[in-house]
């Protein structure tokens, strides 16, 4: 069995595409409460609730390979509108677990736009004695009916050829909807629909072929902002539910909540579409049997 330890794993999106291409989930680690519980209810106890600057490397059980996917806020190009595009330095952490640990591969995800921050990029991508392979961006519509780009960086130890993702029939937005979804109607969807923000909200019709935008994790606090067509609610259109949020990023629906809907918004937001772990995992999985064979 191939074994992972996930860093910043957040409710464990990533980690359910991880696993279901067959790789072990040694030990997560999450700094959010909230996040922890929602790990807990869908994967088990290997998780830590910790701050990653304060984890010794030496401390934690081994495995075949490191999972980063630190929080990308101080990297996101909307960072720019409120000044907090400045990056961070917990980079540095997973620069310190593979230096001390010497995994034999190593996976970082985050935003696009963490390409514009030099000393990261050598930081992740000039590590000695691995071969290094930058995917971008990797495309959630491949799979799902979202629109969300991601940054992957796969070092091996072993010279491999990592395939990028192939083509497939994407699921759709209609697919995805409930027929009887459990959504709140804020005042803002009135407001903004009628000009009264400074920009209208991104509105999604499934008749049409539409996909969603990107799910972010402030979603909970504006939910005029990302709409979708629905003649049943007033004005024509209504919020995505939790649910469909979750489905947005592949998640089954077997995958549950166990917090208030704010936090399952904000994990969701945060997380990675589970595609992407797949196909990842399926990858890792070639190597290390390769690896093997050798």
């Amino acid at each position: 069995m191939i074994t992972v330890n996930s860093y910043f794993c957040g409710a464990g999106l990533m980690d359910a595409g991880l696993m279901d291409a067959g790789i072990q989930i040694s030990q997560a680690f999450e700094m959010d409460e909230d996040a922890c519980k929602t790990y807990r209810a869908n994967h088990g106890d290997h998780i830590k609730q910790c701050d990653i600057a304060s984890e010794l490397v030496m401390e934690q059980d081994s495995c075949d390979g490191m999972i980063f996917t630190y929080p990308c806020t101080k990297y996101s190009t909307i960072g720019d509108i409120h000044g907090t595009r400045t990056g961070d330095e917990l980079f540095l952490h997973a620069l310190r677990h593979l230096a001390v640990a010497r995994p034999e591969f190593y996976v970082v995800e985050n935003v696009p736009g963490m390409r514009a921050f030099p000393v990261v990029m050598e930081a992740m991508t000039k590590m000695p004695d691995y071969y290094v392979h930058v995917f971008c961006p990797i495309k959630s519509e491949t799979w799902l009916p979202q629109r969300r780009d991601r940054l992957i960086i796969v070092g091996t130890k072993r010279q491999w050829l990592i395939r990028p993702p192939e083509n497939t029939r994407p699921i759709t937005l209609a697919e995805i909807l409930e027929d009887e979804p459990r959504v709140t109607l804020p005042s803002a969807i009135k407001a903004r629909m009628s000009g009264q923000y400074r920009d209208l909200p991104i509105i999604s019709d499934p008749a049409r072929g539409d996909i969603a935008p990107t799910c972010v994790a402030h979603y909970a606090k504006d939910k005029s902002t990302r709409l979708v067509v629905d003649k049943r609610f007033p004005m024509g259109v209504r919020p995505y539910s939790v649910r469909e949020y979750a489905r947005l990023q592949g998640l089954e629906d077997s995958f549950v909540f166990p917090v208030s809907d704010t936090a399952a918004y904000r994990q969701i937001g945060n997380g990675v579409s589970r595609h992407v772990g797949m196909w990842i995992g399926k990858e890792l999985t070639r190597y290390m049997g390769m690896r093997k064979a050798a």
